[in-house]
């Protein structure tokens, strides 16, 4: 079920999604090293990118000419989205993603994320800004809908494909619904049946079993993965291994994984500075731990300033052996 995005292959089919404050360079390189077909920056605001604020600039800028790799981008008005889907293609990004799903209040209030369902010429302009503007392919990730009276994916999906979109991804919820519930994997299928290009289903897949349940059900050809990411990197890789025969990732344990982790805690440091570091970290930091069913040292984990403090107690804790001060 593999497919290519223009010359960037999607193989296997099993994406990471973009997740803000959490798929930042470090993580996304971590998951790409175990095997994904693709992943996705943090949303981008396609005005704040042009205008060079420090933040945005920052958050797109680094990886952008990472392999595999999708910059997502977000805005209401047109020509700010051609401008920074401009301004990332030069940069080096070789696919980028447009958001309108998002369900947050600061995003729908602005009239961006997925608020754009309730007004799809508006959306179009959007579209057509972006892909008229680059060469590279342009994907799409939206809702069912606004709402349970505004199920309009299927109508958007084809009028995107239309436009020039080349793969939409979908999460099985409404904007109303955010998170709460079940994803609908079975009304994809509306979505799926309107259009020719690669559709991906998204929401709720944690494991091998639910990807294959989604997939069965929305006839997707790929699945996205987002939370259940979280704390375990490998995840994407072992999906791969159950549905595309990929080869299985070795899912560090004990040492292994206390390396893994620490790894991911230096990356980071490095990434944002000592300051921003610990603090980005720290939900990280708590995922493994509950992935790994230990709450051994968890304050200090979560609440040390001191790097090295957290490292011994990381090591402590996925060992489960003290380690002897040193002398």
């Amino acid at each position: 079920m593999a497919f290519t995005l223009g010359t960037v292959p999607v193989d296997p089919p099993v994406l990471l999604a973009p997740l803000a404050g959490i798929t930042d360079l470090p993580f996304r390189r971590l998951v790409a090293g175990f095997g994904a077909g693709l992943v996705v920056s943090e949303m981008v605001a396609s005005q704040e990118i042009v205008q060079a604020r420090p933040l945005a600039r920052a958050r797109a800028e680094l990886g952008f000419d990472q392999a595999s790799t999708s910059v997502q981008l977000a805005g209401r008005e047109a020509y700010w989205m051609g401008e920074a889907a401009r301004y990332v293609e030069g940069q080096g990004a070789r696919v980028i993603d447009i958001n309108m799903g998002c369900p947050a209040k600061k995003v729908t209030n602005g009239y961006s994320g997925s608020a754009l369902m309730k007004d799809l010429d508006h959306a179009l302009t959007l579209i057509e800004a972006v892909v008229g503007a680059v060469s590279v392919p342009v994907t799409l990730k939206t809702r069912l809908g606004w709402d349970d009276a505004l199920l309009n994916a299927p109508t958007l999906a084809r009028r995107a494909e239309g436009a020039g979109i080349s793969m939409i991804t979908i999460h099985g919820r409404t904007r109303c619904q955010f998170y709460k519930g079940q994803a609908d994997w079975a009304a994809i299928r509306a979505v799926k049946d309107a259009v020719t290009i690669p559709v991906v289903a998204n929401g709720d897949i944690t494991d091998g079993g639910r990807a294959a349940t989604a997939l069965a059900q929305s006839g997707a050809d790929g699945v996205m993965i987002g939370r259940g990411a979280q704390g375990r990197p490998w995840l994407l890789a072992q999906v791969a291994a159950e549905l595309f025969g990929q080869a299985a990732p070795v899912v560090p344990t004990g040492a292994a994984l206390a390396d893994l982790v620490i790894g991911h805690y230096r990356d980071m440091l490095s990434f944002y500075g000592l300051e921003l570091g610990i603090k980005n970290a720290r939900k990280h930091l708590g995922w493994y731990l509950e992935a790994a069913g230990t709450g051994l040292n968890r304050a200090i984990v979560l609440q040390s300033e001191q790097p090295l403090q957290v490292e011994r107690a990381l090591i402590e804790a996925f060992t489960e052996a003290p380690i002897p001060e040193a002398a």
